[in-house]
């Protein structure tokens, strides 16, 4: 009798694609055959840790003096609606022509564990061997079962997942009773569950307590842009900004250019998937895992429970490929040109057991107008991200500019705010005689203050000439002109903020100029 290698899978579907791949293609009860394999499935966990009354029969009943319960020897059961299933993976590891067993469940903790399970309470003692891919191409597959790894390369891997599960059956069985019992209702506790739970409390806690604090600005609408006063506080300081601009003259103080980049974002991890496709899709993490699953069985997608969001070096050199591929079967792309820069998305260093989450090869040949529409959605994010972490860095410039036309105390204060730590600011020319300035500013922001008249003879001499040779305009300046004897008039529009500059005649003779 010629012996066989028996597969074992997490799903009907997983398993059909595997045996396809490997030539097992004759259906048996439960399980597939040919070309010198078996291939059959789990159906998700057949197998799970006992509930606390398997231990005790007392343990029926909640009570508080019977916590806490901690099993001294743990114990796993097949679920009644399993059992049929796993009598035939039973029969089958145990089976005289079996040679070796493939674990071939999900690449992961869970699946580690989903497979391990049953093989301990089938009482297999067939060699043990490991599958290890993260995708379902074809050429993946292929790839997987001519490497195939010992299983005891992940004994760690089982035990972690062993421990999480215990961790949960401690938290949920004892804390869960105790909580129920104390309060007269069922309060369901859970290692995870109920953190995040106290985390939405806090954080629905703090919207509620959220005030809205009013904060003021003054827009001016100058050609080509809007320049804006920063925020402030008191309204009555905005307002005597905007009555001291109106009619005025703005002058540019500081123009400043800057080139600034913006790197690509870096490929998706299972949970920035998930983050990204509840705010822009509204979908649920569970939806968006579920889709993903859906994809990666459908071979249009790795492997969706990943940490990493980077690819290793082997994947270097098809990566172009894959990109004009997945450009080329994605919609939004048109007229877009697409470049792929590897290096921005391969590090060895940040890959563990699976690497980020990529569309494959297999999307050239997909109809996907005939995928679901969630299924679709995800994946064309997945594509999009893919795209947009082998582009080039986005390049642009930011340039800021720096307007003035008052010299009220609170534009005063505002230019101050808008000093950089560690610089100056420099006020020309005359304020008032008080003005309020915030110290806390100046401590914050290690800011310097110098004050300074802004004249001295020899620039008198230069402004009268430039003046007289024409190169300098200031005709615009002045917006209104009396004799010396209407003095007070002029003084009184300034002080209205009314004017800018008043000119004054001292032989009262406006036709003639001072």
């Amino acid at each position: 009798m010629m012996g066989c290698k028996l597969v074992i899978a997490e799903k009907p579907s997983v398993a059909q694609s595997l045996a396809a791949v490997i030539g097992a293609t004759v259906r048996k009860d439960g399980y597939l055959e040919g070309n010198g394999w078996r291939v059959s499935w789990c159906v998700g966990h057949l197998a799970g840790l006992a509930d606390a009354d398997s231990y005790d029969p007392k343990y029926a009943k909640w009570r508080y003096d019977d916590l806490p319960i901690l099993p001294e020897h743990w114990q796993m059961v097949v679920g009644k609606d399993k059992k049929k299933q796993f009598d035939i993976l039973k029969k089958l590891m145990n089976a005289p022509d079996v040679t070796e067993v493939v674990n071939a469940c999900d690449a992961g903790r869970e699946g580690e564990l989903i497979f391990r399970s049953v093989y301990e309470l089938a009482g297999c003692q067939k060699p043990m061997k490991r599958l290890w891919i993260s995708s379902m191409e074809d050429s993946a597959i292929r790839e997987g079962f001519a490497n195939l790894r010992p299983g005891a390369d992940y004994d760690g891997l089982h035990q972690a997942a062993l421990c999480r599960a215990k961790a949960d059956w401690l938290v949920g069985i004892n804390a869960t009773r105790l909580f129920s019992v104390l309060y007269h209702r069922t309060l369901n506790i859970g290692r995870v569950m109920s953190p995040t739970l106290a985390l939405i409390v806090q954080r629905e806690a703090e919207i509620d307590a959220f005030k809205p604090v009013p904060f003021y600005s003054v827009a001016l609408d100058l050609p080509g842009f809007t320049a804006a006063s920063a925020r402030m506080d008191k309204k009555a300081d905005a307002e005597q900004l905007k009555t001291a601009c109106q009619g005025g003259t703005v002058t540019v103080k500081q123009v400043e250019r800057r080139d600034k980049s913006e790197k690509p974002p870096a490929l998706y991890d299972l949970t920035t998937l998930q983050r990204d496709a509840n705010r822009l899709l509204g979908f649920t993490a569970q939806q968006t895992l579920d889709y993903l699953q859906n994809l990666y069985e459908k071979k249009l997608c790795t492997y969706p429970r990943t940490d990493s969001r980077y690819l290793t070096s082997d994947m270097a050199e098809g990566l172009p490929v894959l990109v004009n591929l997945v450009a080329n079967a994605m919609p939004f792309r048109k007229g877009i040109a697409i470049s792929c820069d590897a290096a921005a998305v391969i590090n060895d260093k940040k890959v563990t057991d699976h690497h980020a989450v990529i569309p494959t090869r297999n999307i050239r040949e997909a109809d996907l107008s005939a995928l679901p529409v969630g299924e679709r959605a995800i994946l064309e994010l997945v594509a999009l991200r893919l795209l947009c972490a082998v582009a080039p860095s986005y390049i642009y410039d930011e340039t800021s500019v720096t307007v003035d036309c008052t010299g009220a105390e609170p534009a005063i204060r505002q230019a101050m705010k808008a000093v950089k730590k560690a610089g100056t600011f420099i006020q020309l020319g005359l304020t008032k005689p008080e003005l309020t300035i915030d110290y806390s500013l100046l401590t914050a922001k290690e800011l310097q203050i110098v004050g300074t008249f802004g004249h001295q003879y020899h620039n008198w001499e230069m402004a009268i000439e430039l003046m007289a040779s024409g190169k300098v305009q200031v005709d615009h300046l002045i917006t209104s002109r009396y004799d010396l004897e209407d003095w007070q008039r002029g003084f009184e529009e300034m002080q209205g903020s009314k004017g800018i500059k008043i000119l004054l005649y001292p032989n009262g003779e406006q036709g003639v100029e001072p």
